[in-house]
This record gives structure tokens, C-alpha cells and sequence, in this order.
């Protein structure tokens, strides 16, 4: 239809405008948005008038000029409070639930019961680390031979309590510090030479000896599951992601990438410094010897009154706390520091602790411990509270799901406690008893053999296995046995049904007299305790193979941590190692397994059963079976010596 004159007229007008306008608009910068202002503020601060504390966050100078990023919450009737202070390489600005109204919403469970308690609370990021500056070294050494500067971890916590005292006018000028795992490292550093404010610490499953127990290695077989760690603390300075996979199956992704050295090469990780620096140390030579923190806390005892923490199934840090607490008891120091052990995994005592794996316990153990030992202990130390009334040791018993108090730890040991160690020998027919074999007979030169084949090593949980299933992770340590019943590369070794009880009160030691054709090996030992067909009280436990205590050992240092050898091939050797401790009864009814084994893969590295100069390189044709023969006669006795109390 053809329009009136009018209406063109019009149109025509508007079309002849539209350059002008667009050319009368403001010209805009390349890459801007369209309008000149963003629905994003620069800065936005939410109004906190009814919060009933507030947030600080400082740069702390260090005394080489160096400032860590440190976050303080501050109750707002805080007057003469204590502060409870705790330096982290895992990012102080996460170390809480939110920013919310109250103090007790914000920060995290593990701290409820410090600000029901009207303390001040700080976090602080490790230098190198999120937002601190300075550069980052993995649990830097101690100043000395191998730090040549002036400053470590030590000096670190002094100038941050010196800051904390003299900046905080709310705080009586008193500190107490705790942490857990690396935070538990620092606990222990600033122990080396404690600010004068510093009057309580309570070291949580801390990593003392990386080498002998702790993450690194266990007697020298390596952790493999720390590539992840080490590949998300140390590739970046901030948060970082675990080493890519290729596989579901973490077994079949190790095993594929042959060695410990082959591995990190493919993911790039000859480029990070604190992997080229273990590779260059696989025996317990100077460089862990010199960082070995249940030495050097020996060796320079501190007056601040400590409580050692630690889990008897902590998969991750195992050898800290335990360590620590009777290396100060050696050197007549036990007096200001004492012991707890509770049925956790690692760092459980900053979460819920009502179970663990398939085992219930009497109530949140780790909420009793956080509510009726670490409240008191700082209550007492930094407020001149009542006293803590804490047992040198407190530790769980979880064959009878209660706490028991111990004037002394370990009850039983080798030398120098109340009762000795008692024999739990192997015996003829894979059989477990505290008699010794026969010195004549058919049975008196008896031996019982398996062939390890590195090319088919034992997992260590059950297939599929994900390093990154953190439950799984968590819990490996009390997984039932019977997933592995049946392979003929264990050795199983039982007692008949018990009809009295066994108490253990302390570590067991493996004590086993082996031989192997090869010229290297690895030796598993578990202790486990073997439940009833039929368990009413519990019926999914019927049967079970619990583990109470296992650990690993590499042969080549059966007579010296620092200086490996070659094992003599087809030649009896000793293999004896402490397992960690326990506070366990097996009950009437139950019976004690013992077994061996030479691997727990990819956990821990395959061992090629070739010795070769560097653990970490083997080269594929090194790998090779090997015969493991486990004596048990009169003359070479293998046994587990048990901690037994009456």
C-alpha cells in the first residue's frame, strides 16, 4: 500500500537526523563497555554495625622487611584476651565459614569453642604463600646448614607474637599457637625459640620427620600420592590442582609411568625445586636429618607447655606427635608437655569425630577433645584458668570405644618402661602364638616363601583407586583385609580363637629374620585383629580384618638410614622396625593376623628388587621378581613383639 506524503515527509526527516546523533555520542575507547558506568563497583562494603566482632587484615613485617598477609577476628567486648595464633601455608582468608554477623558463624568448627571463650583469633599466611611476600621453600629448613639466612619459621612466629602484643591493645599479651599437619610444623618451629608471649601450643598430627614416618617416605619407601601435594603447593603461589590423569584408576596410571622419576618427568615436575631436592636425597642423609624436628625440639627443649596431638590411624602423619612427645621424655623434659591420641584420620580433630571408617565411637571424639583438653589447657595457660587436670597421656582405646589416662607412655616397651615386650611368633602352618618354634623336629628349620612381582604389586585399597577420593584416602588404614585374602604374595599367620584378652599399650616392633633372591626389597607388616564370624553388636564387622597397625620398610636399610646397601642375595637377613603405637585390647573371641607383604601400590613406589644407586630411576629391566622367604624356626624366630600389659 503507497504512503501518504505526509508520513514520507516525516521519515525522511527522522533518517537525516540519525547520523547526527550517532556522531553527536561521546567517542569511546577501544575495548570499553557501552555507557560509561559498570553495574560492578569498584569497591563494595558491606554495613556491619551489629556484627560483634571485626575483621583485620595486616601486613606484618618480618625483621629482613619481608610482610605475611595475617587476618584477625576480634570479639567486640574483647578486654585482656588471649589470642590463639596459627601460621598456614593452605590461605588464611579461607580459614573460616563467612563473614557473618557473629564471630561464631563466621569462623570454622575447630574454632567454635575459642570464641564461646572470648579469644582472639589469628590466621597467618606462610611467607611466599597467598597473600604473604617473600619466597616460598616446603617446610623451610631451620636456620644453619641448609638456610644461610637469617630468617626461618622460628624467627617468623617471634616477629609475628611480637607485632600481635604490641598492636592488639584488646589482648592481655598472651599467646597460644596450634595447627595441624603443616601447621602443626609451624607450632613446632616457633617451639625452637619461643616469643616470651608464647605460653601454650598444641602441635595437631604435625610433620616432624618427613623421611622416617611422616609424608615423604616411611623407612625409606616413597609416597607417591604426594605428587599431588606437591604439585598443588608448589606450582603457583596461590590455591593449585592435583598432577592431570589420563586414567581413572590410579594403580594402572602408576604403573603404566614405571618409576617415581619417570612419572615426574612426564608431568613437568623436574621443574619444581623441592622435587629436584628429595630426588637428590633418597637416604636419610644430612638434608633430613638436619630437619628432623623431634631432634632438634630435643635438643633445644622449650619451657611453653605443649600438648602433642595425633591420630592412631593417621594416614599422612604418623610419626610427629608420638615421636616429639617421648624424644623430650628421653631428655627428662616430659614435665610441660603431654600426649593425646584419638581414633582419627588425619586432621580429623578439626572436623566431626563420631566414626571412623566402618567403626562408631562413643560420641564426637573429636569434639571432646577440642571441648575438654585444648579449652582447658589454653584456659589454664593463657587466662590463669582452673587446671587443665590433663593425664601426661590421654589416649582412646577403640576395642572398648572410651578414653583412658596414662601417668606414663608407652606402657610397655623395649627398655625403660614398666613392662617389656612379649614375642608373637610365626609358626608352622601360618600359625600366630607366644610360644616359641621347636629347636629340633620337623618343623625347627621351617621357613615360608612368596614371589613379589613388581609387574603385579598388591594395592593398597581396592581397584578402582583415586588418590583424589578423599574418603577412600582418609580411611585406607582400617580397610577390612579380606580384599586382598587369597593372593598368593601374603603371607597370612593367625592365632586360634583367644580366650583371654590381649592388651597393647605402646608400638609393636617387627622382628623378622627374611631372605630374598633378589638384591633389594620392601616389607609390609600388618597387625590385625580378626573379628567373629558373627558380631551381633555390629553385624557388618563379622569377620573383619581390621588393621591396627601397619607400616612398610625398605630392605636396603636394615643396617643403616643413611648409608643403604645391597641385601646379599639368597642370605638371611634382620628386618626390624617399630609399627606406630596403640592403645588396643583384642578381645576373647577374636583372633590376632599377622601379614606380610612387599608392596602397597601406588602408595608407596615399587621397589625393583634390584638395588640400584638412585631408588627413584630405576630402569625398566631392573625391575624383577624375587623369592621372599620369611623364616620361623628356633634359630631365626620372626615375630611381632607386642606391647603387652597385664
Amino acid at each position: 500500500m503507497p504512503q501518504s506524503r505526509p508520513f514520507a515527509v516525516l521519515a525522511l526527516i527522522c533518517v537525516l537526523a540519525l547520523p547526527a546523533a550517532i556522531h553527536a555520542q561521546p567517542a569511546q575507547k577501544p575495548g570499553a563497555e557501552v555507557g560509561s558506568d559498570s553495574d560492578i563497583p569498584a569497591k563494595f562494603a558491606a554495613p556491619k554495625d551489629g556484627y560483634d566482632y571485626e575483621r583485620r587484615v595486616e601486613m606484618i613485617p618480618m625483621r629482613d622487611g619481608v610482610k605475611l598477609h595475617t587476618v584477625i577476628w576480634i570479639p567486640k567486648a574483647a578486654k585482656d584476651a588471649p589470642i590463639i595464633l596459627t601460621r598456614t601455608p593452605y590461605h588464611a582468608d579461607q580459614r573460616q565459614r563467612g563473614e557473618k554477623p557473629t564471630l561464631l558463624s563466621s569462623l570454622t568448627l575447630a574454632d567454635e569453642d575459642y570464641v564461646e571463650g572470648g579469644y582472639i583469633r589469628v590466621y597467618q599466611d606462610v611467607r611466599g604463600k597467598y597473600g604473604s611476600d617473600g619466597a616460598y621453600l616446603m617446610t623451610r629448613p631451620p636456620r644453619g646448614p641448609l638456610n644461610a639466612t637469617r630468617t626461618d619459621d622460628t624467627t617468623d612466629a617471634w616477629d609475628t607474637i611480637d607485632w600481635l602484643v604490641k598492636h592488639l591493645p584488646q589482648s592481655n599479651g598472651k599467646v597460644g599457637m596450634i595447627g595441624s599437619s603443616y601447621e602443626g610444623w609451624t607450632v613446632v618451629m616457633a617451639l625452637l625459640d619461643p616469643h616470651p608471649a608464647l605460653r601454650a601450643a598444641v602441635p595437631e598430627s604435625p610433620m616432624i620427620d618427613g623421611w622416617m614416618g611422616d609424608d615423604w617416605f616411611h623407612y625409606g619407601a616413597f609416597r607417591q600420592t604426594n605428587f599431588d601435594y606437591l604439585h598443588s603447593q608448589t606450582v603457583q603461589k596461590g590455591a593449585g590442582e592435583e598432577v592431570p590423569r589420563g586414567a581413572r584408576d590410579d594403580y594402572e596410571t602408576f604403573l603404566e609411568a614405571g618409576s617415581p622419576g619417570a612419572y615426574a618427568k612426564a608431568h613437568g615436575l623436574e621443574q619444581l625445586p623441592w622435587w629436584t631436592k628429595m630426588q637428590a636425597h633418597p637416604a636419610y642423609d644430612a638434608f633430613w636429618q638436619a630437619q628432623a624436628l623431634d631432634k632438634l625440639a630435643a635438643a633445644h627443649p622449650s619451657n611453653v607447655p605443649t600438648l602433642w596431638e595425633q591420630g592412631l590411624w593417621d594416614q599422612e602423619d604418623m610419626w610427629g606427635a608420638n615421636h616429639s612427645f617421648a624424644a623430650l621424655k628421653a631428655v627428662g623434659h616430659e614435665a610441660n608437655n603431654w600426649l593425646v591420641m584419638g581414633p582419627w584420620f588425619h586432621s580429623q580433630v578439626n572436623r566431626e569425630g563420631y566414626a571412623l571408617g566402618p567403626f562408631r565411637w562413643d560420641g564426637d571424639t573429636a569434639r571432646q577433645f577440642r571441648r575438654d583438653m585444648v579449652r582447658p589447657f589454653f584456659d589454664e595457660h593463657l587466662k590463669g584458668g582452673p587446671p587443665a587436670n590433663l593425664a601426661r597421656a590421654t589416649i582412646y582405646n577403640p576395642a572398648l570405644n572410651h578414653w583412658e589416662r596414662f601417668d606414663d607412655w608407652p606402657l610397655a616397651c623395649q627398655s625403660g618402661c614398666a613392662q617389656g615386650l612379649k614375642p608373637l611368633y610365626l609358626q608352622a602352618g601360618f600359625g600366630l602364638g607366644f610360644d616359641k618354634p621347636p629347636g629340633s623336629g620337623p618343623t625347627a628349620n621351617g621357613g615360608d616363601a612368596y614371589v613379589s612381582d613388581p609387574a603385579k604389586p598388591i594395592p593398597f585399597e581396592p581397584r578402582p583407586l583415586q588418590f583424589s577420593d578423599t574418603d577412600a584416602w582418609r580411611t585406607w588404614l582400617v580397610r577390612d583385609q579380606r580384599f586382598v585374602d587369597g593372593r598368593p604374595d601374603i603371607l597370612t599367620y593367625e592365632t586360634p580363637v583367644l580366650t583371654q584378652a590381649v592388651k597393647i599399650k605402646g608400638a609393636p616392633i617387627v622382628d623378622l629374620i627374611a631372605s630374598t633372591t633378589g638384591t633389594d626389597g620392601d616389607f609390609v607388616v600388618k597387625l590385625i585383629d580378626v573379628y567373629p564370624p558373627d558380631y551381633p553388636t555390629q553385624p557388618e564387622l563379622g569377620g573383619m580384618e581390621a588393621p591396627i597397625a601397619t607400616d612398610i620398610f625398605r630392605g636396603r636399610y636394615r643396617d643403616s638410614f643413611e648409608h643403604p646397601t645391597a641385601i646379599p642375595a639368597g642370605v638371611s637377613q634382620r628386618y626390624r622396625f617399630a609399627l606406630p603405637n596403640q592403645n588396643y585390647v583384642f578381645k576373647p573371641g577374636h583372633r590376632i593376623m599377622v601379614q606380610i607383604q612387599s608392596t602397597l601400590f601406588p602408595l608407596y613406589d615399587r621397589n625393583p628388587q634390584t638395588f640400584v644407586a638412585d631408588p627413584f630411576n630405576p630402569k625398566p629391566e631392573d625391575y624383577k621378581k624375587a623369592i621372599i622367604t620369611v623364616m620361623r624356626s628356633a634359630e631365626a624366630a620372626s615375630a611381632v613383639w607386642l606391647p603387652i600389659v597385664p
